[in-house]
């Protein structure tokens, strides 16, 4: 008997649905709105969150870097100071790397430009390459893979030797007929350079192409690219994660000593580990994602107003049918179900379209940002518990008036 309560509720829901087609859609869209603002900004930024922490992770989590400036990510236009040290030398990068000796890879580097312009023959990239200099440990810290061909040798690097080793991108520019690379003379800035290796492809990500880069020799870029006060930079990965600590410990009073820093002041460079950033911009994300939510809401609440209202209407519509459903045995609790059935009925399908759009919104800016489709759950369950919330309170007021209903009032009632 239950069951069949059950049953005839959701026809008569699905009957009225029908009988008022129109205010029916107005009302799922209201809905749907809010649901697809919530889920598919919430979407976005775990595509974005995603993303960082893939990209931002490559050089793996056992990773470190040592500059000359604190690391500063900031959103908005609030105040922001960053720490800037005295540059560190040449000399200090190499004899930090002779001299420390905990277990794993050491590498110096240091950026040459971001604007030059590669050239093979009469084909040339836009002037938006970004050329490094690096040694030959650089690869194996820096998260990046030799597709083709080899790494810089040491005797390479020492010598400053004109080769390089180029990304993906920079590839498909300048050998457009499918040459190989390998063993090709290019220049790239104000130098020609032999092509010695090919980085695997890694893509984009936020607007960045990895695979738009060149590595020459540490050296080289010296000579090659100089400027003022150049400030190199270290790369050490220690074998194992669970080092790391050790690692930061050992890094900080060997370098503390190259600098001179003296005993009880603070560190004259920072430390960086390779997730740092990631995790820096995603806590300025949450402000987004706390906006995404109050906008949802707000939408929603707005869609329980509008569900409240045609379910209101409805009532008043349907008072003689009411009337005459009492007047052959139908209880108040059977009256007030129905009517609640009908407003999560319609709840439920503008919180089913608004799911779908909103995750189709949301991985279209993952697409864009080149991470990976997103599917919510989490936020899916959300949408659903928050729809089936706005239409229990939207429709409470509007069953429990019609339960009330005088059937003999209702069965008079034009």
């Amino acid at each position: 008997m239950k069951n069949t309560l059950i049953v005839e509720n959701f026809r008569i829901s699905i009957s009225s649905i029908r009988t008022h087609l129109l205010r029916t859609i107005l009302t799922i869209l209201i809905i749907s709105f809010g649901i697809m603002a919530l889920v598919g900004i919430l979407t976005a930024t775990d595509s974005i969150k995603y993303s960082l922490t893939k990209n931002f992770s490559m050089m793996g989590a056992n990773t470190i870097t040592i500059r000359n400036r604190s690391l500063q990510v900031h959103m908005g236009d609030g105040p922001h100071k960053e720490k800037l040290y005295e540059p560190i030398s040449f000399k200090q990068a190499m004899e930090f790397k002779e001299k420390f000796t905990f277990p794993g890879y050491t590498s110096v580097f240091i950026g040459a430009t971001g604007i030059a312009t590669v050239k093979y023959k009469s084909n040339k990239t836009n002037p938006n390459v970004r050329v490094m200099g690096t040694d030959e440990n650089y690869i194996y810290t820096s998260g990046d893979e030799i597709a083709k061909g080899r790494s810089f040798t040491i005797d390479e690097v020492n010598q400053g030797a004109s080769v390089c080793i180029i990304g993906s991108e920079v590839i498909k520019n300048i050998f457009k007929n499918k040459e190989d690379p390998l063993g090709e003379v290019i220049s790239i800035g104000p130098g020609k350079y032999r092509v010695i290796g090919v980085l695997k492809e890694k893509g984009s990500s936020m607007g960045f192409s990895g695979d738009r880069s060149c590595y020459i020799p540490l050296t080289n870029v010296r000579v090659r690219f100089p400027r003022p006060n150049m400030s190199f930079a270290i790369n050490v990965m220690s074998q194992k994660q669970e080092q790391l600590e050790a690692c930061v410990g050992e890094a900080t009073g060997l370098f503390r000593t190259i600098r001179e820093d003296p005993a009880g002041s603070e560190n004259t460079f920072e430390i960086t580990k390779s997730d740092n950033i990631s995790k820096m911009l995603i806590e300025n994300i949450k402000y987004v994602t706390l906006a995404a939510t109050i906008i949802g809401v707000i939408t929603l609440f707005g869609a329980a107003i509008g569900l409240m209202n045609i379910m209101l209407v409805s009532v008043t519509e349907r008072t003689r049918e009411i009337g005459i459903r009492k007047a052959i045995g139908a209880t108040k609790r059977v009256i007030r179900n129905q009517f609640l059935v009908e407003a999560i009925v319609i709840g439920q399908l503008g919180g089913l379209l608004g799911i779908t759009l909103g995750i189709m919104i949301g991985n279209v800016i993952s697409f864009f940002i080149g991470s990976s489709f997103i599917v919510p759950w989490l936020w899916i369950l959300t949408g659903v518990v928050l729809c089936l919330f706005v239409a229990l309170v939207s429709g409470i007021i509007p069953a429990q008036k019609a339960a009330n209903l005088d059937p003999i009032e209702s069965l008079r009632y034009e």
